[in-house]
């Protein structure tokens, strides 16, 4: 069917607004790699949001981490490298970055849960996670419940499953937009402890910035962080990164890449 000129400049018009990273309509830049759409040819594309080390984080002008280096093997398998795009985690676990074409991947030290697969299709796991209280160095609390009964003022991270879990526990924390801003709450004063996950405080402490504090608590949630695609239109590169996923966890690339950012590793890991 025809399509008038100005019908077809309207709609160019929106489509560059609204995906500044992709194709649209079919008009340039995609690509199909071993049946992979990818939204830049040459690139797979990663959301994430930063700073949330140690899974990524901007050190000398690009972004490193845990969940980097993983995408960095899906990337090396279709022959491509991978380009990582800062985005809001909220347009991240909803979908919309991917669904806007943003990116091919969503990779955010994600957890993976029900409402936000109705969203998303979710990996396999590739990662068990915990939550951590950190507070001033010597403290120690036996749970949430403890912090609650002395009326702590609690800190956590915008949107997260960490936040979920305190707030379940009938508190009402202080809000923070990202990790960073986490972390400089605890620093300031603005609260007593803060919930995180444990592998990013574990990597905060690492830092003789952080001398003055300690884990308080860990948190055993069942949590497992997944890394995402378009619902229901990129099955070839969900199959991609799942395979990538075996086939690291089999050779020793995954063992090599946890210990690099994230220390010995567990055999539950």
């Amino acid at each position: 069917m025809a399509i008038s000129r100005r019908l077809a400049a309207a709609t160019a018009g929106l489509c560059a607004a609204a995906l500044a990273l992709t194709a649209c309509g079919g008009g340039g830049g995609g690509a199909t790699v071993q049946g992979a759409k990818l939204v830049k040819k040459g690139k797979l594309t990663t959301c994430t949001h930063l700073p949330y080390p140690p899974f990524q984080s901007a050190q000398g002008g690009k972004v490193v981490g845990f969940d980097v280096d993983i995408i960095d093997l899906v990337a090396k398998k279709l022959g491509v490298t991978q380009q990582v795009v800062d985005t809001p985690f909220e347009t991240i676990k909803s979908g919309t970055a991917l669904n806007a074409g943003k990116c091919d991947v969503a990779a955010a030290g994600m957890t993976i849960k029900p409402e936000r697969a109705k969203y998303i299709d979710f990996t396999k796991p590739y990662f068990n996670a915990t939550q951590a209280i950190m507070a001033k160095k010597g403290a120690t609390y036996a749970s949430l419940d403890d912090v609650k009964a002395k009326k702590l003022k609690v800190g956590s991270q915008a949107s997260t499953t960490g936040e979920d879990f305190v707030h379940a526990k009938g508190i009402d924390s202080k809000s923070f937009k990202d990790s960073a801003s986490l972390l400089n709450g605890l620093r300031s004063g603005q609260v007593d402890v803060i919930v995180e996950d444990y592998p990013v405080v574990q990597g905060w402490l690492k830092d003789p910035a952080n001398a003055a504090y300690g884990i308080a608590a860990s948190l055993n949630t069942g949590e497992q962080y997944g890394f995402a695609v378009r619902k229901g239109k990129n099955p070839k590169l969900l199959a991609l990164i799942n395979q990538t996923i075996d086939e690291a966890r089999q050779n020793g690339e995954y063992k090599k890449i946890y210990e690099k950012w994230i220390g010995p590793m567990p055999a539950n890991a």
